[in-house]
């Protein structure tokens, strides 16, 4: 993983209490246990061969939205049991991430993310900051990057590539894993555009 100055500057001038995403969706049945809302964040620096967000890599701003007006917009669905994190990178924004994922817990859901950091470099002291912050928010976590020579597809796979794995840190969800990464789910927005996710954690968005 390559350094890139001109990122890290991008992540400073995100103004505190506001996220830099990518999209949203609610109930998602298909990127975590139960009906979730979905964020992702936008920017990551890993750039992995057969990406499924490449449009997730920039660092500049996409939409920036506050930390209090996505836990509203959460809370407002009842059907929304949890709230999964992903991207992107989802440990760049951790900070800010691990305030929404206190009060979303405050609520009684429970809170999932991606990353593509393993566990032992988010319990390291080159973790990025907020990293341990955001840990001790999460129910559960699926670590590693995508590498496309161990892809997955198979309809029950909770991974997209083999060096990933399940981490769960909330007993109560460990019989809950039993959504798949290789399944594709549609939403139709407002404006009439389609975010298609689920396809080993993809999002993409269509007009």
């Amino acid at each position: 993983m390559h350094t890139k100055p001109d990122a890290y500057q991008e992540l400073l001038e995100i103004p505190p209490g506001y996220l830099n995403i990518m999209g949203y969706v609610d109930e998602s049945a298909v990127n975590g246990p139960g009906c979730r809302a979905v964020i992702w964040v936008q920017g990551c620096l890993r750039e992995c061969p057969g990406c499924f967000n490449p449009a997730s890599w920039s660092f500049e701003a996409n939409q920036l939205v506050t930390v209090e007006s996505l836990v509203e917009k959460i809370l407002s669905n009842d059907r929304n049991q949890g709230v999964t994190f992903s991207g992107g990178e989802p440990f760049w924004q951790a900070p800010a991430l691990a305030s929404l994922a206190r009060q979303v817990k405050a609520a009684g859901l429970n809170v999932m993310s991606f990353t593509g950091f393993t566990l032992e470099q988010l319990r390291s002291e080159f973790a990025p900051a907020g990293a341990q912050d955001l840990l001790a928010e999460l129910d559960l976590m699926i670590d590693g990057a995508y590498v496309e020579s161990l892809a997955i597809h198979s309809p029950d796979s909770l991974v997209s590539s083999s060096n990933q794995r399940v981490h769960v840190f909330n007993p109560e969800l460990h019989d809950r894993l039993t959504w798949a990464s290789d399944q594709i789910e549609i939403h139709v927005l407002k404006n009439g555009d389609r975010i298609i996710t689920g396809f080993q954690g993809q999002m993409s968005l269509t007009e």
